[in-house]
């Protein structure tokens, strides 16, 4: 069975998003990315509502953060100015990183709130009552979806082709936006409501992604990628996950050609045996702190990556940091090393000397190994 594997990318200003991969990555590879802050703090943007709904601003918004980062890294791929056939910068011209992750949310009714140098949020939970009650959404006659087709309409007007991957979350995530943390609960005590509310967040999520991928290919830009976020299933035990999530995930992964979870910077040691139960398994992610080599023995055709945690980016003495990527190279290549969510407080000189060895190391197992194939 052929798997299409995914590499992981942070849109410019955007939350962490997945990609195909393009079959000559390097087996260690650098993925940069920055907070809305630190682009408010050296660019003076503002990442308020207009960023987020009109298309135009954000486009020439997010050509002027590419460009200024291209400067400063002019050898990294994913910072090169690549335009499309009507001549724009295409991954300007995109919905990745619009809303955040807040679109389920969005579409479930949920008030989204912008502010000048953060990711948007929801600014409030629906009681068991209400989501009880929750009847089939009609993404047709939804006030959030419509808009966001009136956005799509207008990137494709200007720029030709709509680029980019909205921000879906996983059900749990999602459940957890709409209810807080009584989901966790509701786990345990009433596990017919949450098969209800899982189910109900599951079919809404699907349908509303196959709409924004079919309006997409109708631009020219064909995707059928998906990443099941797991943010918080580090707040259950790998019992529930196995009995609440993972039925999700293993019917979610046969709609697309290429699917990846996300499970934030945590140990995904012990998600090992369920995960296994994935047969295409394209894209996994975890922080530092799992058995590395357990994992890349447990997926071999899956690609990796390891989030670094901002904070040893900006503390760790350098001989040390020099140490963790030989480790994360030497136990989980093929892999992405995920140097994200910087924030303006790292100095310029920390900055260049972490990312001068990351990709150091790059060349060097480029180099060394060849390239990664992308289907297997």
């Amino acid at each position: 069975m052929k798997i299409t594997q995914l590499r992981h990318f942070m849109p410019l200003a955007g939350p962490g998003q997945r990609e195909p991969v393009h079959g000559d990555e390097s087996p260690f590879r650098v993925s940069l990315g920055f907070t809305p802050a630190w682009f408010c703090r050296h660019l003076g943007l503002d990442f308020s509502r207009r960023w987020h709904q009109d298309p135009v601003y954000r486009y020439e918004s997010m050509l002027c953060m590419k460009q200024y980062i291209h400067k400063l890294f002019p050898d990294m791929e994913a910072f090169q100015t690549k335009k499309n056939p009507w001549g724009a910068e295409q991954s300007c011209a995109t919905i990745s990183g619009v809303y955040g992750v807040c679109p389920v949310g969005a579409v479930y009714g949920l008030p989204v709130q912008f502010g000048k140098e953060v990711w948007p949020d929801t600014t409030r939970h629906f009681s068991k009552e209400e989501l009880s009650r929750l009847k089939p959404i009609r993404l047709s006659e939804n006030a959030f979806v419509q808009e966001l087709l009136t956005q799509m309409d207008v990137i494709q007007q200007q720029y030709g082709c709509i680029d980019g991957y909205l921000h879906y979350q996983g059900i749990l995530n999602s459940a957890f936006r709409l209810m807080g943390q009584e989901i966790f609960l509701e786990m345990l005590e009433d596990p017919p409501f949450v098969r209800f509310l899982f189910d109900h967040i599951y079919q809404t999520t699907l349908e509303l992604c196959r709409l924004v991928q079919k309006r997409q290919a109708e631009s020219g830009f064909e995707s059928s990628v998906f990443t099941m976020a797991n943010c918080v299933a580090n707040m259950i035990s790998t019992k529930l996950y196995e009995e609440f999530l993972l039925p999700y995930e293993m019917q979610m992964e046969q709609e697309f050609q290429a699917y990846g979870v996300h499970t934030c910077n945590w140990d995904v040691t012990r998600f090992i045996p369920p995960l296994q139960k994935l047969t295409r398994l394209g894209y996994l992610d975890m922080g530092m702190m799992s058995d590395l080599k357990r994992v890349r023995e447990a997926f071999p055709r899956t690609r990796l990556a390891v989030l670094y945690h901002p904070n040893d980016i900006g503390r760790k003495p350098l001989e040390q940091v020099e140490k963790d990527f030989v480790r994360i190279r030497q136990e989980a290549a093929p892999c992405d090393l995920l140097l994200v969510d910087i924030g303006p407080e790292l100095p310029m000189e920390r900055l260049f000397a972490v990312t001068g060895l990351a990709l150091r190391m790059e060349r060097e197992a480029l180099l060394g190994s060849g390239v990664v194939c992308q289907e297997m």
